[in-house]
């Protein structure tokens, strides 16, 4: 073979060996390439996961509206709370209920202004406990919206500005087995008794879960119906004004 073929091959397999440098180079961009679009992707449906998984969670999380206790799931109405004078030793009325119970309503209507009295005397206390398990007895889910809306007015204007607002929900309450107020409504009715800026707890249902918690813990102790009266550790089976004035007369006794 003269030199120059010899010439000629040599330089056929450098370029042959550039070719396979560039390809292999070519492929390696291409894989990298590749490892970087999925790692992206893998990155955002993460990102997407936990966005979704952080909002479940949220909307799950147990938030315990101001003034409340986190073992009895209550708060105490005073007679502070009232406009009254504190007693030396206030009596404390147990008063477990839901905001769609017709009975409830009844209640409030034969013996609340017989408490209140008794409040603003400073002969008791009533430690509010509301619940929500007749959701069944509305078409829009009444009874844990009502029930979150007066925790949501609790937590931003106090046990005053709550009274006002359970006082004119009983009033407002809507049959049973029919549609109650929209979210909208309970917004104007908090409005009313002067407190704003619930409107987003109140359409969120913040207080969804701790109300949840408040029912498990009023079954834990016994629950059986509303209004469920219990007065000196004791359950006033039939809560009339009278027999609830005695059972404080006994309780102030022991």
């Amino acid at each position: 073979m003269s030199n120059e073929r010899q010439q000629r091959a040599a330089r056929a397999e450098q370029m042959r060996k550039e070719r396979e440098k560039a390809d292999r180079k070519q492929r390696n961009l291409i894989t990298v390439g590749i490892v970087v679009v999925v790692v992206a992707l893998i990155a955002v449906a993460g990102f997407a996961v936990k966005n979704a998984q952080d909002s479940n969670t949220d909307s799950d999380k147990l938030v315990y509206p101001a003034h409340t206790d986190k073992k009895t799931f209550g708060f105490d109405y005073t007679a502070a709370d009232a406009g009254g004078k504190a007693g030396a030793n206030p009596v404390k009325v147990v008063l477990t209920e839901d905001f769609q119970c017709p009975v409830c309503k009844a209640f409030e209507e034969q013996s609340g202004a017989f408490l209140d009295d008794l409040v603003k005397k400073g002969e008791i206390t009533i430690d509010y406990r509301p619940i929500s398990f007749l959701d069944r007895s509305s078409s829009n889910e009444y009874s844990s919206r009502a029930a979150n809306a007066a925790m949501c007015v609790l937590n931003e204007g106090g046990v005053e500005d709550y009274k006002k607002f359970h006082d004119l929900l009983y009033a407002n309450q809507p049959e049973e087995n029919t549609a109650g107020p929209e979210d909208a409504e309970l917004i104007s009715d908090a409005k009313q008794v002067g407190v704003t800026g619930v409107d987003s707890c109140i359409r969120k249902k913040v207080y969804g879960p701790w109300l949840d918690k408040a029912y498990e813990k009023a079954q834990s102790d016994g629950f059986q119906g509303t209004p469920w009266v219990r007065i000196g550790g004791k359950d006033v089976k039939t809560p009339t004004a009278e027999n609830m004035q005695k059972a404080i007369d006994a309780a102030k006794k022991s």
